[in-house]
C-alpha cells in the first residue's frame, strides 16, 4: 500500500500546538511498551545512587498523634536527608497542628488555603510550595517502612513520566500503639514488621488481585490503569503533575482516581512496587463505607473518567469529558462536506461523544459579511454557514487549531471533510482498539498517486506517550506502533462513507458548480411540482363547475316538466268545470220546459 496521505487536521506526524511543546525524551531510558515498565532496568535497593529531590507532601486535618507517627517513620527513611523535603498541610486543623520533635531535617507545616478545604485543595497547596523534582504524596496515617521512599525514587531515576505506587499493610489497631520514638528506632532497624499487627479482614486484596492478573500490572489494558491510583502513597513527577492538570479541586472524594484518569492520558506508566511498604494505621473510610462512598463517588466520576462505562447507561445526556473526540477539519472544504462528517458522528450510537471543528474562525468572526456582491458571494460562506449551524450544539467546539491530542477525551477520530462515521462505526472502532489496546487504527479510505486518504482513530495515551519518547525526525505514527501496535482496516467494513453514499438525496457539493446545478434542477422540479399542483385545482375546479351546470340542467328540464303537467291539470280543471256548468245549465232547461 502506497505511504498514507495524512487528512487535514494535524496529527500523528503535523506540528505540535504552541502551547503543548513536544516532551524531550530520555536519552538513556528504554522505551516502555503500554505499561510493561519491566523493561527498565531497576536498581536493587542500596545498590544506587541517589540524586533527584523529593517533597512528601501531607495533608491534614486533626490527628496528631497519627502524623507524629507518619513523620517518625519518615525521619529514619534510607533516602539521603538531603534530597528528602516533607511539606504537611494543615487543612483546618483546631487546634492547628504542630511539628513534633521527631521528623525528618526538612520538614514544615504550611496552613491550608482559606475557605480552600478538602484533601486536593491540601495537595495543590503543598505541591505550589514543593521543592523536590518528584512529589511524593502520602496520607497522615501513614508509617512507612524504611527504604519505602527509595522503592520509590529508583524508578523516578529511570524515566520521567512513572507513577509509582506504594504497598499497603492495614494495622488491626489493637492494643498500645507505638511511641513516635519507638517507630524511628524499628524503621532505622529494618524491624517496621513488629510494630503493628497486620488487620486479617481488611486490605487492598482487589489492588493485589488486580496487580497479579496482569502480570504485576505489566501487562494491564489502558482503561484499568487508574483504578490503581490510590493516594495514601504514590509518587509522580512534579512536571508531569502539572502536565496532567494538577488535582480536580471541585472534589471532595475520589480525587485520587480521577487524577489517575488523567495521568494515564499524559502517556504515564504505572508502576506498582511490592518493595514501597508502609502500614496504614486503621481502616479507610471505603473500607468502612463502601455503598456510601460509592453513592458519592458515581456521579463525579461519571462525569469525569469516561472508562467506567457501566456509570455512562443514562440516555440523552451529555458528560464532562467524551469518550470520543471527533475531529473534522473546515479549511478549504464545503459546508455540505463539513455538515455530512459532522452529522454523522453527532448520530453515533455512542452517547458521549463530542466533535471538534477546526478552522480560521476568527476571519468569519471579524470580517464584514460578504463582499461587493453581498452575503451569498461571500468568500468566507461555508465557514460562516457552519458557525450559523452549529454555534449553539454544546457537542461542537470551533479550535484555530487542533492540540496535540484530545485529552481528557481517550480517544480521536480525525475524520476528512465529506467521509461520513455510520451510526455504529465509532463504537465498532473503539471497541476494535479496546480489543488489542492499540494506540492507532488507520481507515483507508481513498488512493491515489499521492497516497491514502485514512480516517485514524488514535489512543490519546498512545499519542502522548509517543510524543514524549519520539526521537527528532522519527515518525509518531511509527513509535506509536511501535509501543502500542497500529492497524489498517477498510472503509466498507466499518461504515465509513463517502458523503455522496451516505446521503444520496443530499447536494454534496465536492464541485461548487455540481451543487449549484443541482440546487437549480431542484428549484425547477419544485416550481414544475408547484404548476401541476395548480393544474390539478383548476381541473377540479373545473369538473366541479360542470358538475353544477349540469344539475342546473337537470333542475330546469325538472321543472319544465312540472310547469306542463301543472298546465294539462289546470285545463283538465277548466274542461271538467265547463262541463259540469252545461250539465246543470240543461237540468235547469228540461225543468223549465216540463213544468210549462
Amino acid at each position: 500500500m502506497n505511504t498514507p496521505r495524512a487528512p487535514r487536521v494535524p496529527a500523528g506526524d503535523t506540528p505540535d500546538a504552541p502551547d503543548a511543546p513536544p516532551v524531550p525524551a530520555q536519552a538513556a531510558a528504554p522505551r516502555i511498551p503500554g505499561n510493561d515498565y519491566g523493561v527498565l532496568p531497576a536498581p536493587a535497593l542500596g545498590a544506587w545512587e541517589p540524586r533527584l529531590p523529593v517533597s512528601v507532601v501531607i495533608p491534614a486535618r486533626g490527628g496528631q498523634d497519627r502524623l507524629d507517627l507518619t513523620l517518625a517513620g519518615l525521619a529514619a527513611q534510607t533516602y539521603p536527608a538531603h534530597l528528602l523535603e516533607v511539606i504537611v498541610v494543615d487543612d483546618g486543623s483546631a487546634p492547628p497542628l504542630r511539628l513534633p520533635e521527631i521528623a525528618p531535617e526538612r520538614t514544615r507545616i504550611v496552613p491550608g488555603a482559606p475557605g480552600r478545604r478538602g484533601i486536593a485543595w491540601a495537595l495543590e497547596t503543598g505541591t505550589a510550595v514543593a521543592d523536590g523534582e518528584v512529589i511524593h504524596r502520602m496520607d497522615a496515617d501513614i508509617v512507612s517502612y524504611r527504604e519505602h521512599v527509595e522503592a520509590h525514587m529508583r524508578w523516578h531515576h529511570l524515566a520521567g513520566y512513572l507513577v509509582v505506587l506504594g504497598t499497603l499493610r492495614f494495622t488491626a489497631m489493637t492494643g498500645t500503639p507505638p511511641t513516635p520514638a519507638e517507630v524511628q528506632i524499628a524503621v532505622a532497624k529494618d524491624r517496621a514488621d513488629s510494630l503493628f499487627t497486620e488487620d486479617p479482614e481488611h486490605g487492598h486484596d482487589w489492588i493485589a488481585e488486580l496487580v497479579a492478573a496482569h502480570r504485576g500490572f505489566r501487562d494491564a489494558p489502558n482503561s484499568l490503569l487508574h483504578r490503581v491510583h490510590v493516594g495514601a502513597t504514590v509518587s509522580l513527577p512534579a512536571a508531569l503533575l502539572k502536565e496532567a492538570g494538577g488535582l480536580d479541586t471541585s472534589l471532595r472524594l475520589g480525587e485520587d482516581t480521577e487524577l489517575g484518569y488523567r495521568l494515564t492520558q499524559t502517556g504515564a506508566v504505572f508502576v506498582p512496587d511490592a518493595e514501597a511498604l508502609s502500614w496504614h494505621l486503621g481502616t479507610t473510610t471505603a473500607m468502612r463505607r463502601p455503598a456510601d462512598v460509592r453513592r458519592h463517588n458515581d456521579p463525579f466520576i461519571a462525569d469525569r473518567v469516561p472508562y467506567r462505562r457501566h456509570l455512562r447507561t443514562d440516555a440523552g445526556r451529555q458528560w464532562l469529558v467524551p469518550y470520543v473526540d471527533v475531529v473534522v477539519d473546515a479549511r478549504g472544504a464545503s459546508f455540505e462536506d463539513v455538515r455530512a462528517s459532522v452529522d454523522g458522528a453527532l448520530a453515533s450510537s455512542l452517547p458521549d461523544v463530542r466533535v471538534t471543528l477546526a478552522g480560521p474562525w476568527a476571519s468569519p468572526a471579524g470580517e464584514r459579511h460578504g463582499a461587493a456582491g453581498g452575503p451569498l458571494d461571500d468568500p468566507l460562506l461555508d465557514l460562516r454557514l457552519l458557525r450559523g449551524q452549529y454555534a449553539h450544539d454544546g457537542r461542537v467546539s470551533f479550535v484555530e487549531r487542533v492540540p496535540p491530542t484530545s485529552a481528557p477525551a481517550p480517544f480521536r477520530l480525525v475524520c476528512p471533510a465529506g467521509w461520513v462515521p455510520g451510526t455504529e462505526s465509532l463504537a465498532m472502532l473503539v471497541e476494535r482498539a479496546e480489543q488489542d489496546d492499540e494506540g492507532l487504527l488507520l481507515v483507508a479510505l481513498d488512493e491515489d498517486e499521492s497516497g491514502v486518504l485514512a480516517a485514524r482513530l488514535e489512543r490519546t495515551s498512545a499519542v502522548a506517550r509517543a510524543r514524549r519518547v519520539a526521537r527528532e525526525g522519527e515518525s509518531l505514527d511509527d513509535v506509536i506502533a511501535e509501543l502500542h501496535g497500529a492497524t489498517w482496516l477498510d472503509a466498507e467494513s466499518w461504515r465509513l462513507r463517502p458523503a455522496a453514499h451516505a446521503y444520496p438525496y443530499w447536494a454534496t457539493n465536492r464541485n461548487r458548480e455540481a451543487v449549484r446545478w443541482r440546487a437549480a434542477a431542484e428549484s425547477r422540479a419544485r416550481e414544475a411540482e408547484r404548476a401541476q399542483r395548480q393544474i390539478a385545482t383548476l381541473k377540479a375546479e373545473l369538473k366541479e363547475l360542470r358538475a353544477v351546470a349540469a344539475k342546473g340542467r337537470r333542475d330546469t328540464a325538472r321543472w319544465k316538466e312540472k310547469a306542463e303537467q301543472r298546465r294539462l291539470e289546470a285545463v283538465a280543471l277548466r274542461q271538467a268545470r265547463q262541463r259540469s256548468l252545461l250539465g246543470r245549465a240543461a237540468r235547469g232547461l228540461r225543468r223549465l220546459t216540463e213544468g210549462s
